[in-house]
């Protein structure tokens, strides 16, 4: 793999999607673009909400991408505009300091967090003026990381105009912090499928370092994805950082109750590498030393010997301050349980056995399973969904991405995917007079893809 993201030769009129965007860049500033960035879009196979704990995921990039198109000028200002009509066109001064407002998060936002982190790393005074139009083709507050791919991209975008060179590991690591502007606080998945990713494999993806590691799928089976059609924006809900929070927590009562020093752990991955334990004795060690009845916040501060303050200012974030219960054991069990199935994931795919595609499909269940029932991040519509894409003749369906909305990823036997595809369309499209007709662009074949590039 190589170190940095490719740029490549590209001939624009062979390929309509960036002919169309020239296209869009030309009439809106009077020039054609100087050059082009994408990032891909990605969808998890199993390891839902666990980066940010500190455990591995594996993901594949999908063919969907954000694509920018640029042109450099002396004008002191960065212009953005969209070539969708419904998201509008926002400027900004490259000498002044870039705000982020994460109570109104706009499509610009997530943009200017890829620009803003790489001014930082590299200290630039100044930006070198931009005009970019960007267009996207991964369905928004989908499960399919459209939010971080957008950062990606403005990351090479603004990487690229500025001259400057970094790793895909290093702009990964750049992306997945900068994006904590908006916001939400993610562990790192997103960004780095989007840089680390290579056609034709998945990959594990490895936390502190950072390091991907290729997933040969086995033969015989294809993933589908399957939007169940309910948006879900992790930055404008508490959701998501609700669930980051309970975990936070969880790490600091389970190592309490170890002995551990709690005041310097944040991640759950840290009490089991403290105790050098198994997956199997932390999930044991949940079940001993958490209740599953949810904690107030006195008895957290008491177990813990914290204020109230230092409970709110230490462990809770901007949008989660409301906050007054917190269920510690579901979300603990799910997590180790969840990174034992990733681990199952990737060695069942390295051994090859013959009854691989479905041992692999019960896993993607388990995952689901947990997902809905200890973590809590499912919705009506997308159990409906999972629940008819099994019975459609798929071996595993889980949500994918950080779910209460989005999309299903499903296993499906190659000589299944005709009949899978018209029985989900038929049971779920279909009768519901709003996602009538939307299965086309909710409704897709995905194959391993490949990672952030750009390209003149």
């Amino acid at each position: 793999m190589a170190a940095d993201p490719p740029k490549l030769k590209t001939v624009i009129s062979a390929n309509e999607r960036l002919q169309n965007l020239k296209n869009t860049f030309e009439t809106k500033y009077g020039e054609p673009p100087l050059f082009y960035a994408c990032a891909p879009g990605r969808v998890n196979l199993i390891g839902e909400h666990i980066d940010y704990c500190g455990y591995s995921v594996l993901p594949m990039a999908i063919e969907p991408s954000i694509l920018a198109a640029v042109s450099l000028n002396n004008s002191g200002k960065i212009t953005l505009a969209n070539a969708n009509p419904l998201y509008t066109d926002f400027t900004v001064s490259c000498s002044e300091d870039i705000a982020i407002d994460r109570d109104n998060p706009k499509w610009y936002y997530y943009f200017l967090c890829g620009v803003k982190g790489i001014k930082e790393n590299f200290g630039i005074a100044n930006l070198a003026g931009m005009s970019c139009v960007v267009e996207g083709t991964i369905p928004p507050s989908s499960g399919l990381s459209s939010s971080s791919a957008l950062v990606c991209c403005a990351g090479l975008v603004t990487m690229e105009a500025n001259q400057k060179s970094l790793s895909k590991v290093a702009l990964a690591e750049i992306c997945a912090k900068s994006e904590r502007y908006i916001g939400t606080e993610g562990g790192g998945m997103d960004q780095s499928i989007s840089f680390l990713a290579e056609r034709g494999t998945a990959k594990l993806i490895e936390f502190q370092p950072l390091r991907a590691t290729d997933v040969k799928l086995p033969d015989g089976a294809v993933f589908v994805i399957s939007n169940c059609c309910v948006e879900m924006n992790k930055a404008a809900s508490a959701h998501f950082n609700i669930r980051v929070v309970e975990c936070r927590i969880a790490t600091k009562m389970l190592a309490q109750a170890r002995g551990l020093d709690s005041g310097r752990m944040l991640k759950l991955v840290q009490v089991q590498t403290e105790l050098k334990a198994s997956l199997q004795e932390m999930l044991a060690l949940v079940d001993e030393a958490l209740h599953p009845e949810p904690y107030s916040r006195e008895e957290i501060c008491k177990a813990l010997g914290i204020t109230p303050k230092q409970f709110s200012t230490e462990l809770l974030s901007a949008n989660t301050q409301q906050e007054t219960h917190f269920k510690l054991h579901q979300r603990a069990r799910h997590v180790y349980g969840e990174a034992a199935r990733v681990l199952q994931f990737k060695s069942v795919c390295d051994s090859e056995p013959a009854e691989s595609v479905q041992r692999l499909g019960d896993l993607m269940n388990q995952s689901h399973a947990s997902c809905r029932d200890l973590y809590e991040c499912s919705c009506p519509e997308l159990d409906q969904l999972v629940g008819i894409c099994l019975k459609s003749g798929s071996v595993g369906s889980r949500l994918t991405g950080a779910g209460w909305g989005g999309c299903a990823v499903s296993m499906v036997p190659d000589e299944k995917v005709e009949s899978f595809l018209k029985a989900v369309s038929e049971a779920y499209y279909h009768p519901d007079p709003r996602r009538a007709g939307m299965e086309k662009q909710s409704l897709f074949v995905s194959k391993p893809g490949g990672g952030g590039r750009h390209f003149h």
